[in-house]
Protein backbone atom coordinates (compact mmCIF):
# COMPACT_ATOMS: atom_id res chain seq x y z
CA UNK A 1 0.00 0.00 0.00
CA UNK A 2 2.92 2.33 0.62
CA UNK A 3 4.27 1.72 -2.89
CA UNK A 4 0.83 2.16 -4.45
CA UNK A 5 0.28 5.42 -2.55
CA UNK A 6 3.72 6.67 -3.63
CA UNK A 7 2.80 6.05 -7.27
CA UNK A 8 -0.59 7.71 -6.92
CA UNK A 9 0.69 10.78 -5.11
CA UNK A 10 3.14 11.39 -7.95
CA UNK A 11 0.32 11.18 -10.49
CA UNK A 12 -1.95 13.39 -8.37
CA UNK A 13 0.80 15.98 -8.02
CA UNK A 14 1.30 15.97 -11.78
CA UNK A 15 -2.43 16.46 -12.38
CA UNK A 16 -2.54 19.33 -9.89
CA UNK A 17 0.40 21.01 -11.62
CA UNK A 18 -1.19 20.50 -15.03
CA UNK A 19 -4.43 22.16 -13.87
CA UNK A 20 -2.72 25.30 -12.59
CA UNK A 21 -2.17 26.91 -16.03
CA UNK A 22 -5.94 26.82 -16.67
CA UNK A 23 -6.67 28.46 -13.32
CA UNK A 24 -3.97 31.05 -13.98
CA UNK A 25 -5.30 31.78 -17.46
CA UNK A 26 -8.92 32.18 -16.37
CA UNK A 27 -7.79 34.50 -13.56
CA UNK A 28 -5.72 36.40 -16.10
CA UNK A 29 -8.78 36.92 -18.31
CA UNK A 30 -10.70 38.26 -15.31
CA UNK A 31 -7.79 40.61 -14.72
CA UNK A 32 -8.01 41.77 -18.33
CA UNK A 33 -11.71 42.42 -17.84
CA UNK A 34 -11.06 44.33 -14.62
CA UNK A 35 -8.42 46.45 -16.32
CA UNK A 36 -10.95 47.13 -19.05
CA UNK A 37 -13.44 48.47 -16.55
CA UNK A 38 -15.83 45.52 -16.36
CA UNK A 39 -18.07 45.59 -13.32
CA UNK A 40 -20.60 42.81 -13.61
CA UNK A 41 -23.45 42.58 -11.11
CA UNK A 42 -23.36 38.81 -11.04
CA UNK A 43 -25.28 37.00 -8.26
CA UNK A 44 -22.11 35.11 -7.34
CA UNK A 45 -20.52 38.43 -6.35
CA UNK A 46 -23.39 39.73 -4.24
CA UNK A 47 -22.94 39.40 -0.51
CA UNK A 48 -26.23 39.14 1.43
CA UNK A 49 -27.18 41.89 3.82
CA UNK A 50 -27.48 39.34 6.62
CA UNK A 51 -25.96 35.87 6.85
CA UNK A 52 -28.55 33.44 8.19
CA UNK A 53 -27.41 30.11 6.74
CA UNK A 54 -23.87 28.95 6.00
CA UNK A 55 -23.03 25.99 3.77
CA UNK A 56 -19.90 23.93 4.32
CA UNK A 57 -18.30 22.10 1.42
CA UNK A 58 -16.11 19.47 3.12
CA UNK A 59 -13.64 17.49 1.01
CA UNK A 60 -12.49 14.28 2.72
CA UNK A 61 -11.67 10.80 1.44
CA UNK A 62 -13.66 7.69 0.59
CA UNK A 63 -11.17 5.43 2.40
CA UNK A 64 -9.20 5.41 5.61
CA UNK A 65 -5.63 4.30 6.38
CA UNK A 66 -4.41 7.82 5.58
CA UNK A 67 -3.21 8.99 8.96
CA UNK A 68 -4.82 12.21 10.21
CA UNK A 69 -5.97 13.31 6.73
CA UNK A 70 -9.71 12.69 7.17
CA UNK A 71 -9.98 13.52 10.86
CA UNK A 72 -8.23 16.88 10.45
CA UNK A 73 -10.66 18.09 7.80
CA UNK A 74 -13.75 16.68 9.50
CA UNK A 75 -12.95 18.12 12.91
CA UNK A 76 -12.16 21.52 11.41
CA UNK A 77 -15.54 21.47 9.66
CA UNK A 78 -17.30 20.52 12.88
CA UNK A 79 -15.56 23.31 14.79
CA UNK A 80 -16.61 25.86 12.19
CA UNK A 81 -20.16 24.53 12.16
CA UNK A 82 -20.49 24.54 15.95
CA UNK A 83 -19.08 28.06 16.18
CA UNK A 84 -21.60 29.39 13.64
CA UNK A 85 -24.57 27.52 15.14
CA UNK A 86 -23.62 28.88 18.56
CA UNK A 87 -24.14 32.34 17.05
CA UNK A 88 -27.65 31.34 15.98
CA UNK A 89 -26.91 30.58 12.30
CA UNK A 90 -28.35 27.69 10.36
CA UNK A 91 -26.08 25.33 8.41
CA UNK A 92 -25.97 23.18 5.30
CA UNK A 93 -23.54 20.32 4.79
CA UNK A 94 -22.28 19.43 1.32
CA UNK A 95 -19.93 16.50 1.78
CA UNK A 96 -17.43 14.95 -0.60
CA UNK A 97 -16.09 11.58 0.51
CA UNK A 98 -17.58 8.66 2.47
CA UNK A 99 -15.56 9.38 5.61
CA UNK A 100 -17.15 12.83 5.99
CA UNK A 101 -20.62 11.41 5.32
CA UNK A 102 -20.18 8.60 7.86
CA UNK A 103 -18.94 10.98 10.56
CA UNK A 104 -21.70 13.58 10.27
CA UNK A 105 -24.59 11.15 9.73
CA UNK A 106 -23.47 9.10 12.74
CA UNK A 107 -23.71 12.27 14.85
CA UNK A 108 -27.15 13.13 13.45
CA UNK A 109 -26.15 16.17 11.43
CA UNK A 110 -28.33 17.02 8.45
CA UNK A 111 -26.52 16.33 5.16
CA UNK A 112 -27.98 18.19 2.18
CA UNK A 113 -25.72 16.72 -0.50
CA UNK A 114 -23.17 13.93 -0.69
CA UNK A 115 -20.71 12.94 -3.43
CA UNK A 116 -18.52 9.85 -3.50
CA UNK A 117 -16.05 8.23 -5.87
CA UNK A 118 -14.40 11.48 -6.96
CA UNK A 119 -11.70 12.04 -4.35
CA UNK A 120 -9.24 9.43 -5.59
CA UNK A 121 -8.89 10.78 -9.13
CA UNK A 122 -10.98 13.95 -9.46
CA UNK A 123 -12.19 15.07 -12.87
CA UNK A 124 -13.53 18.39 -14.05
CA UNK A 125 -17.05 17.08 -14.66
CA UNK A 126 -17.36 16.14 -11.00
CA UNK A 127 -16.11 19.57 -9.95
CA UNK A 128 -18.66 21.18 -12.29
CA UNK A 129 -21.50 19.11 -10.81
CA UNK A 130 -20.67 20.15 -7.24
CA UNK A 131 -20.02 23.77 -8.21
CA UNK A 132 -23.33 24.04 -10.06
CA UNK A 133 -25.25 22.65 -7.10
CA UNK A 134 -23.58 25.04 -4.66
CA UNK A 135 -23.97 28.03 -7.00
CA UNK A 136 -27.67 27.33 -7.55
CA UNK A 137 -28.27 27.11 -3.81
CA UNK A 138 -26.46 30.41 -3.31
CA UNK A 139 -28.16 32.25 -6.19
CA UNK A 140 -31.62 31.02 -5.12
CA UNK A 141 -31.01 32.40 -1.64
CA UNK A 142 -31.18 29.04 0.13
CA UNK A 143 -27.73 29.70 1.58
CA UNK A 144 -26.03 33.02 2.25
CA UNK A 145 -22.39 31.98 2.47
CA UNK A 146 -20.29 29.00 1.42
CA UNK A 147 -17.15 27.85 3.25
CA UNK A 148 -14.77 25.42 1.54
CA UNK A 149 -12.77 23.11 3.83
CA UNK A 150 -10.06 20.91 2.32
CA UNK A 151 -6.39 19.98 2.60
CA UNK A 152 -4.00 22.07 0.55
CA UNK A 153 -1.06 20.21 -0.99
CA UNK A 154 2.22 22.08 -0.53
CA UNK A 155 4.73 19.26 -1.05
CA UNK A 156 5.12 15.53 -0.48
CA UNK A 157 6.01 16.17 3.15
CA UNK A 158 3.77 19.17 3.82
CA UNK A 159 0.00 19.51 3.59
CA UNK A 160 -2.04 22.08 5.47
CA UNK A 161 -5.68 22.56 6.34
CA UNK A 162 -7.49 25.24 4.33
CA UNK A 163 -10.73 26.91 5.45
CA UNK A 164 -11.74 29.51 2.86
CA UNK A 165 -14.78 31.45 1.81
CA UNK A 166 -16.02 30.01 -1.47
CA UNK A 167 -19.12 32.14 -2.09
CA UNK A 168 -19.82 34.97 -2.49
CA UNK A 169 -16.79 35.57 -4.65
CA UNK A 170 -14.43 38.40 -4.02
CA UNK A 171 -14.83 41.53 -6.09
CA UNK A 172 -13.51 41.46 -9.63
CA UNK A 173 -10.72 43.81 -8.61
CA UNK A 174 -9.68 41.47 -5.78
CA UNK A 175 -9.64 38.46 -8.10
CA UNK A 176 -7.48 40.44 -10.51
CA UNK A 177 -5.06 41.52 -7.77
CA UNK A 178 -4.72 37.98 -6.43
CA UNK A 179 -4.20 36.65 -9.95
CA UNK A 180 -0.98 38.60 -10.36
CA UNK A 181 -1.15 38.55 -14.15
CA UNK A 182 0.38 40.99 -16.59
CA UNK A 183 -2.69 42.55 -18.17
CA UNK A 184 -1.21 46.00 -17.82
CA UNK A 185 1.71 45.09 -20.06
CA UNK A 186 -0.45 43.81 -22.92
CA UNK A 187 -2.45 45.61 -25.50
CA UNK A 188 -6.06 46.37 -24.63
CA UNK A 189 -8.62 43.76 -25.59
CA UNK A 190 -12.01 44.23 -27.17
CA UNK A 191 -14.67 41.91 -25.79
CA UNK A 192 -17.83 40.83 -27.58
CA UNK A 193 -20.65 41.27 -26.84
CA UNK A 194 -19.22 43.32 -23.94
CA UNK A 195 -16.71 43.07 -21.13
CA UNK A 196 -19.52 42.77 -18.60
CA UNK A 197 -21.20 40.02 -20.62
CA UNK A 198 -17.99 38.01 -20.90
CA UNK A 199 -17.34 38.43 -17.20
CA UNK A 200 -20.81 37.21 -16.27
CA UNK A 201 -20.35 34.02 -18.29
CA UNK A 202 -16.79 33.55 -17.02
CA UNK A 203 -17.46 33.73 -13.28
CA UNK A 204 -19.21 30.31 -13.08
CA UNK A 205 -16.17 28.78 -14.82
CA UNK A 206 -13.98 30.49 -12.24
CA UNK A 207 -16.00 28.88 -9.43
CA UNK A 208 -15.61 25.47 -11.09
CA UNK A 209 -11.86 25.90 -11.49
CA UNK A 210 -11.46 26.81 -7.81
CA UNK A 211 -13.33 23.73 -6.69
CA UNK A 212 -11.45 21.52 -9.15
CA UNK A 213 -8.16 22.84 -7.81
CA UNK A 214 -9.29 22.05 -4.24
CA UNK A 215 -10.24 18.51 -5.27
CA UNK A 216 -6.85 17.94 -6.89
CA UNK A 217 -5.02 19.30 -3.85
CA UNK A 218 -7.09 17.07 -1.56
CA UNK A 219 -6.40 13.99 -3.69
CA UNK A 220 -2.65 14.57 -3.66
CA UNK A 221 -2.74 15.26 0.09
CA UNK A 222 -4.67 12.06 0.78
CA UNK A 223 -2.18 9.91 -1.13
CA UNK A 224 0.77 11.62 0.56
CA UNK A 225 -0.76 11.02 4.00
CA UNK A 226 -1.50 7.40 3.12
CA UNK A 227 2.08 6.85 1.97
CA UNK A 228 3.43 8.16 5.29
CA UNK A 229 0.89 6.17 7.31
CA UNK A 230 1.70 2.92 5.50
CA UNK A 231 5.45 3.52 5.88
CA UNK A 232 4.95 4.01 9.62
CA UNK A 233 2.83 0.84 9.77
CA UNK A 234 5.51 -1.13 7.91
CA UNK A 235 8.26 0.16 10.22
CA UNK A 236 6.19 -0.65 13.29
CA UNK A 237 5.49 -4.17 11.99
CA UNK A 238 9.19 -4.79 11.36
CA UNK A 239 10.06 -3.55 14.86
CA UNK A 240 7.37 -5.80 16.33
CA UNK A 241 8.66 -8.83 14.40
CA UNK A 242 12.19 -8.17 15.69
CA UNK A 243 10.97 -7.74 19.27
CA UNK A 244 8.81 -10.88 19.21
CA UNK A 245 11.61 -12.85 17.55
CA UNK A 246 13.97 -11.92 20.35
CA UNK A 247 11.37 -12.86 22.96
CA UNK A 248 10.84 -16.23 21.25
CA UNK A 249 14.58 -16.91 21.15
CA UNK A 250 14.93 -15.96 24.80
CA UNK A 251 12.05 -18.23 25.84
CA UNK A 252 13.43 -21.10 23.73
CA UNK A 253 16.88 -20.66 25.24
CA UNK A 254 15.44 -20.64 28.74
CA UNK A 255 13.46 -23.83 28.05
CA UNK A 256 16.56 -25.61 26.71
CA UNK A 257 18.66 -24.56 29.70
CA UNK A 258 15.98 -25.73 32.15
CA UNK A 259 15.66 -29.11 30.44
CA UNK A 260 19.44 -29.62 30.46
CA UNK A 261 19.66 -28.80 34.13
CA UNK A 262 16.83 -31.22 34.92
CA UNK A 263 18.50 -34.10 33.03
CA UNK A 264 21.91 -33.39 34.55
CA UNK A 265 20.35 -33.27 38.00
CA UNK A 266 18.50 -36.55 37.36
CA UNK A 267 21.65 -38.27 36.10
CA UNK A 268 23.57 -37.18 39.18
CA UNK A 269 20.78 -38.47 41.42
CA UNK A 270 20.89 -41.87 39.69
CA UNK A 271 24.68 -41.96 39.92
CA UNK A 272 25.27 -41.78 36.14
CA UNK A 273 28.68 -40.96 34.76
CA UNK A 274 29.83 -37.97 32.77
CA UNK A 275 29.40 -39.87 29.51
CA UNK A 276 25.70 -40.40 30.20
CA UNK A 277 25.27 -36.71 31.03
CA UNK A 278 27.02 -35.63 27.84
CA UNK A 279 24.95 -37.98 25.70
CA UNK A 280 21.72 -36.64 27.23
CA UNK A 281 22.74 -32.99 26.70
CA UNK A 282 23.75 -33.71 23.10
CA UNK A 283 20.40 -35.37 22.43
CA UNK A 284 18.51 -32.32 23.82
CA UNK A 285 20.54 -29.89 21.74
CA UNK A 286 20.02 -31.98 18.62
CA UNK A 287 16.28 -32.15 19.20
CA UNK A 288 15.94 -28.36 19.69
Amino acid sequence: MELIAATRVAKAQTRANEARPYAARITGVIEDLAKGGASANHPLLEAPEKVAKVAYVVIAGDRGLAGPYNSTVIRAAERELMARTADGLDYSLILIGKKARDYFTFRNYTVDAFYEGITDTPNYDSAREVAEFVSEQFIDGDIDQVILIFTEFVSIGTQKLAVRQFLPLESVETIADVGGGDAGSRAEFEFEPSADGVLESLLPRYVESRLFSALLDSSASEHANRQRAMKAATDNAEDLITKLGRQLSSARQAAITTEIMEIVGGAEALGGGDDDKNDAVAQILQTN
